[in-house]
């Protein structure tokens, strides 16, 4: 295999990779505010192929963030217990909104990377044609 493909299914893996990651920032977000949720995280590992690395990416498994839930006095609330707290979700804004704007920085990096490949490969067979 070429080393110009090799470089477009690296950018390729590197562009899939982050936007599962974004995909999970996503839900986060949506479940700020769910009594009992808990942050999602997914870390990175490299593929392996017949005891190789491959230089590829992917997604490991999904874990939940095992921090200690917030406790939320509202005696209202339909889960609160008998003294009025109820379990919160231990998502943080602030550290959601920095990871998906990291997934989205390194995905334009896979992106351009993705994109030089394919322009070299262009002019590669632009040269052979002549």
């Amino acid at each position: 295999m070429s080393d110009l493909m090799k470089s477009v299914q690296a950018a390729s893996s590197g562009m899939q990779a982050q936007a599962n990651r974004l995909r999970h920032v996503s839900e986060n977000i949506a479940n700020t505010d769910t009594p009992g949720y808990r942050r999602k995280v997914t870390a990175f590992a490299e593929m392996v192929e017949g005891g190789r690395a491959t230089g590829l990416v992917e997604n490991g498994p999904v874990r939940l963030d095992q921090s200690d839930l917030p406790r939320v006095y509202d005696p209202s609330h339909p889960m609160a217990n008998d003294l009025g707290y109820y379990d919160g979700s231990n998502v943080d804004l602030v550290v959601e909104i920095a990871d998906a704007r990291e997934a989205q920085r390194s995905y334009e990096a896979n992106l351009k990377m993705f994109d030089q490949a394919r322009q070299m490969s262009k002019g590669l067979l632009d040269l052979l044609r002549k």
